[in-house]
């Protein structure tokens, strides 16, 4: 029952990302309006998947790189309809719907070994750990796509490209708001992630802070996303400049996400929950 789930929300979610593709082409709001209601039951079945998954483990489902990726995608989506409740930003669907597919691709495409989860690992800290951290990457994630769609806009406007691509996406003053948003929202989680994360280390190891691979890449991944809040609230920076750092500060997300995990040693890695070293 559960993997059908997950195969109908997958199904939902690539005609939603075809339906917000052709809509960003053809601009009618008519197929966004039939578009998102075909996205609603998608989240909703997306959402089952992720809690019998949840309740059938004991734990949130992100102890591998197949169920990380998932479980970011419906994320993803569900940020997507609070942001569109929030700024009605019609078009930006048609860029983080099929980001959020391609995230479910990737999970599916990486093969999931059944493990037992051992017990330690079923506790609230470990659990918080996880969840806050992931929603403060999924908001960095639509940070990063957001700088990109500014890029793409205040070239046009810098050539005087007054087209159809121009025509097409937000303004700069919004993809700038939505910006700043983001970072916000993004920064606390991340901050929550890695206060819950030592709290769990303390419980498990006796210390909070071990200089371990991880930790060491997330306080670099956090000085890089403080930085960049600290430009933009105490020097001003805004358009251009901080989306560019977003982007920079993304790339380096990234290394501490997947990279850590595939080339550096830790006790983070997805190995140590599956009981493989």
């Amino acid at each position: 029952m559960n993997k059908l789930f997950y195969h109908i929300a997958f199904i939902l979610y690539l005609i939603s990302s075809a339906g917000f593709i052709v809509f960003i082409i053809t601009q009618r709001k008519k197929i966004f309006e039939l578009t998102f209601k075909i996205l609603i039951p998608a989240f909703v079945f997306h959402t089952f998947y992720v809690f019998f998954k949840f309740f059938n483990i004991g734990v949130v489902p992100a102890l591998s790189f197949s169920s990380t990726f998932c479980l970011m995608s419906w994320i993803i989506v569900g940020i997507y309809i609070l942001v569109h409740l929030r700024f009605r930003l019609m078009v930006l669907g048609s860029f983080l719907i099929p980001f959020s597919l391609l995230l479910m691709l990737i999970g599916i495409s990486i093969p999931e070994s059944v493990w037992e989860i051992r017990p330690v690992f079923k506790n609230i800290w470990l659990n918080l750990h996880i969840i806050t951290s992931l929603l403060g990457n999924s908001f960095f994630a639509i940070t990063f796509i957001v700088s990109i769609i500014y890029i793409l806009q205040e070239n046009q406007i810098k050539n005087k490209r007054f087209g159809s691509l121009y025509s097409r996406l937000p303004s700069l003053a919004t993809l700038d708001s939505l910006n700043y948003y983001t970072i916000i929202y993004g920064f606390l989680f991340l901050t929550i992630g890695m206060i819950t994360g030592a709290i769990y280390a303390q419980y498990i190891m006796g210390t909070y802070w071990r200089w371990d691979a991880k930790e060491t890449w997330s306080l670099i991944t956090w000085i890089f996303y403080a930085a960049l809040l600290h430009e933009r609230l105490a020097v001003g920076w805004r358009g251009r400049k901080a989306a560019i750092m977003s982007i920079i500060c993304f790339i380096v997300l990234i290394f501490s996400f997947i990279g850590v995990n595939l080339f550096l040693s830790s006790y983070h890695t997805f190995k140590y929950f599956q009981g493989r070293i």
